[in-house]
């Protein structure tokens, strides 16, 4: 299975300006930018749709996990805060904090914990996020 998604930028950094698309329509010309990115733009940007991403990821998890072991989840919420710092001259997306609530009836705080800290390690953007990442870069001359 692959799902893809796109990026188009017109200009400089500062100045300049994006589209993102995805495959499915829910981003469609979704508008970023420097000032989206790197201020308080109107607007998405790169982090926070990653954070989207791991929550959305980490909560489906959870929410497998627990029903496996015969706790079906009556309902989970989890948010996702993503730090983007320098880190020696250049933006490094540092630590994803997962902050979650869990309604689940009948199950101990000791087996939740073992089965969140599962999730957590085992969703597959937790494992992205530590994997190997390919490119393949092809230059259009004008």
């Amino acid at each position: 299975m692959k799902r893809t998604a796109s990026a188009v930028w017109h200009g400089d950094l500062k100045q300049g300006h994006g589209a993102l698309l995805t495959e499915s329509g829910v981003l469609k010309e979704t508008p970023y930018s420097f000032h989206t990115r790197f201020e308080n733009g109107a607007g998405t940007n790169p982090e926070e749709l990653i954070a989207a991403a791991h929550a959305g990821c980490f909560t489906m998890a959870l929410s497998a996990m627990l029903g496996g072991a015969g706790f079906p989840p009556k309902r989970l919420a989890t948010q996702a805060s993503l730090s983007l710092e320098q880190v020696e001259g250049n933006w490094t997306i540092t630590a994803v904090h997962l902050e979650n609530e869990a309604w689940v009836p009948g199950l101990s705080e000791q087996k939740f914990a073992e089965i969140a800290n599962n999730a957590k390690a085992n969703c597959p953007v937790s494992r992205l996020l530590k994997a190997n990442i390919t490119l393949h870069a092809k230059l259009e001359h004008a």
